[in-house]
């Protein structure tokens, strides 16, 4: 059939694929930091306290003080092509691209700060993309996580007059190809290492402990992750919680009280893993590579390594090809 001339262009119908993270700031100063922590903290997923009485905490105290000092972290770990996360994010997309070949798009997006989720899903859409994998990196399931990614992309497909169909990559802290890349990714890393650690520390992000008695499961998918590790590899592995805020109580134990606990047992050479992390950040690169190190030290400790997130490895690409495979399952069959 012949189209009028004034006719839209209407582009081929694709598949696409959009690869969600956490979000980063445009740059490591206080200004960028701001207003990324602004967004970030103003999520009713990530801090469920009334807005009549958070939003006045936070644009004063928080939002005063804190972008000064999480800059001066961000500093520590900038890298020439931006923020750790943003790289790995986008070279594991790319990567991924390379993997699938030319019958699928895949893209990548920050739930907070750029590139955002809606504007990656309107491209993807005027790419021609009228099917959509929402694929948030995140093995254990959050509300703070997983759901506030789908919340964004729900939100922005509302805005859409003509939407694409959608599907959500499930959780997946227990899938065999999950815990298989993570052994072989941390039996590489520690193999390289010029120490034999005692044991594996596998340090998850943090959530207020009221999130578990609300029937958020992300305390549960951590402890079968550890456990399913511990299972695999043929090191003593144990985990704790990382990244608290504020003063409310939080999951536990605490990755630094861990630490000095293991020491008190005996332990001196530790490695650690960030095995609910999908890429290297602030979070472990400098909470945990090097103030961890440091109270691993100061507790006693005597060598202590951080070893890398699964990052764009290949180890990363052909778990995210089969998981992913398998949700595509019927688009591209």
């Amino acid at each position: 059939m012949t189209l009028p001339a004034d006719h839209p262009v209407i582009p081929a119908p694709k598949v696409g694929v959009l690869l969600i993270n956490l979000g980063t700031p445009d740059a490591p100063d206080a200004a960028s930091v701001r207003r990324y922590l602004a967004e970030f903290l103003s999520d009713r997923r990530v801090v469920e306290i009334p807005p009549l009485l958070w939003q006045p905490i936070l644009r004063g105290a928080i939002l005063t003080t804190r972008p000064k000092k999480s800059a001066h972290a961000y500093q520590q770990v900038w890298m020439t092509e931006g923020s750790p996360l943003a790289v790995y994010t986008r070279a594991t997309a790319q990567a991924l691209q390379d993997a699938m070949g030319g019958g699928v798009l895949v893209d990548w997006a920050m739930r907070y700060g750029n590139p955002a989720i809606g504007e990656r899903l309107k491209a993807m859409k005027q790419a021609g993309c009228d099917r959509i994998l929402l694929a948030p990196l995140y093995p254990q399931y959050s509300g703070a996580t997983t759901a506030t990614a789908n919340d964004a992309a729900f939100a922005a497909l509302a805005k859409m007059r003509w939407q694409p169909a959608v599907r959500t990559l499930p959780p997946y802290h227990d899938d065999p190809a999950y815990i298989g890349a993570l052994r072989r990714s941390i039996e590489g890393a520690i193999t390289a290492l010029s120490f034999r650690p005692d044991a594996l520390l596998a340090s998850f992000h943090g959530m207020p402990a009221r999130t578990l008695k609300l029937g958020d499961p992300y305390h549960c998918h951590s402890v079968k992750t550890a456990r399913l590790l511990g299972e695999a590899l043929s090191i003593p592995v144990h985990m704790s919680f990382q990244s608290r805020f504020g003063r409310a109580k939080w999951l536990e134990p605490e990755t630094e009280a861990t630490l000095a606990k293991l020491v008190r047992e005996g332990v001196r050479n530790i490695a650690v893993a960030t095995p609910g992390f999908s890429a290297d950040c602030l979070e472990t690169l400098e909470e945990i590579a090097m103030r961890a190190k440091e109270a691993f030290l100061a507790a006693g400790g005597e060598n202590f390594a951080y070893l890398p997130c699964l990052n764009a490895s290949a180890e990363a690409i052909t778990l995210y090809q089969r998981l992913i495979g398998r949700e595509l399952s019927g688009w591209m069959d």
